[in-house]
């Protein structure tokens, strides 16, 4: 597909998924909401992590509001429901890991973007802010859903309420991000990551996030009879064989992702 407002690549299981906007610090207008969609489901097939980043100085302003076409027809229920919905969905579900490479502020939609993904690794020059109490609404795409489980009721509440910036190194801190990265080491260091992630044990990062995410509303006993289903998948993988193998033999592992 020939995208418009974003670039695409997939090299050696790794795709990347650029925000391409940088005049208007990647803000996100229906075609793009709708080209991201597309290409994370087509990746989400087609490779073996994902990464997610911005062109430019921004990683993601949040919602267009200079869009004529959007204040046009300014629907906002319509607007979650069928284009940020599928969007969030289309990063949560995943099949691979997603990790956002947040280069630069990530406001409003565009810090919940980044949130919605299994891994956030932001540059320290970058900052989260939760924008939308600035214009009279609350956080959407996501934002009250991630933002408790990430920092609690107490941090995100300040956050929503007070729409103040909060620094990546911050952000690492009360663990709404993985890590914050020194600018000139950021874009080593989020490739490196990903590139581990692309040679991983795919089907054993699969298990690792359902049971991850099922801990919030499951019992003891409930998560520890779903570890033990997971496990017995993984440990019937080829990777899981290989990566025996690999260790009995001093070497490294090579995954093939299943």
């Amino acid at each position: 597909m020939n995208y418009q407002m974003i670039r695409v690549s997939l090299r050696d299981g790794l795709a990347v998924i650029a925000m391409n906007r940088p005049d208007v610090m990647n803000a996100l207008n229906p075609l793009m909401r709708a080209e991201l969609t597309h290409a994370l489901l087509d990746m989400g097939r087609n490779a073996r992590a994902v990464v997610l980043t911005g062109q430019g100085r921004a990683f993601c302003a949040g919602q267009d509001l200079g869009d004529k076409v959007s204040a046009a027809n300014a629907d906002l229920e319509r607007t979650l429901r069928d284009e940020y919905e599928p969007l969030l969905r289309a990063i949560y579900e995943c099949p691979v890991p997603t990790l956002a490479a947040v280069n630069g502020a990530a406001a409003g939609a565009g810090a919940n973007i980044a949130l919605a993904c299994d891994v956030v690794i932001a540059t320290e020059s970058a900052v989260f802010l939760q924008a939308f109490a600035r214009i009279g609404l609350i956080p959407d795409a996501g934002g009250t859903y991630w933002l408790p489980k990430q920092i609690g009721i107490a941090k995100a509440m300040g956050a929503a309420l007070f729409a103040e910036p909060i620094t990546a190194e911050e952000a690492s801190d009360m663990g709404m991000i993985f890590e914050a990265v020194a600018d000139e080491d950021f874009a080593g260091h989020w490739n490196a990551r990903a590139q581990t992630l692309a040679k991983g044990p795919t089907q054993a990062y699969a298990h690792i996030k359902e049971a991850l995410r099922a801990s919030f509303d499951n019992t003891l006993d409930e998560q520890l009879s779903l570890e033990a289903k997971l496990q017995g998948r993984a440990g019937q993988s080829r990777d899981f064989k290989e990566g025996v193998v690999a260790f009995l033999e001093k070497r490294t592992a090579k995954f093939e992702g299943r």
